[in-house]
């Protein structure tokens, strides 16, 4: 008599293995590149929840990111694109019809950085501190 897998184990397994593939940091892939393009998939919940993913996969030593990116309005996910830190000007165009910067067309690739490093490839810049 041989067993039959129940349907929806397999189907729960999948979906496991589909998210870890879906939400797995590139080789190389620094932490904004993988959070702005977390955001384009899956969206914001208000924390930090990309950002520290990807530190425990990537730089589990940079224990002190969350305190750095909150240190420059970060304090979730979306936060550190609007307050932080944004595409450098060589990675973006401005487009006159929608009145908004946009990726250059093909989008650029991130540029890498080594493992363990959580600093921004070149294509982030920070931006301008407010003086309080």
């Amino acid at each position: 008599m041989s067993e039959t897998a129940d349907p929806v184990d397999m189907l729960e397994r999948e979906l496991t293995v589909l998210a870890f593939e879906l939400t797995t940091p590139r080789p190389a892939e620094c932490v904004f590149c993988y959070v702005d393009r977390m955001l384009e998939e899956f969206g914001c919940d208000n924390t930090l929840r990309w950002a520290a993913q990807w530190r425990g996969m990537r730089a589990p030593r940079a224990t002190a990111l969350e305190a750095r990116l909150a240190q420059r309005g970060g304090y979730c996910d979306c936060e550190i694109f609007l307050n932080g830190w944004a595409p450098s000007a060589g990675a973006v165009v401005y487009d006159e019809e929608s009145d908004e910067w946009r990726w250059r067309a093909p989008r650029p690739s991130c540029c890498g950085v080594r493992r363990g490093s959580s600093q921004p490839c070149a294509l982030w810049m920070p931006l301008r501190r407010p003086r309080w």
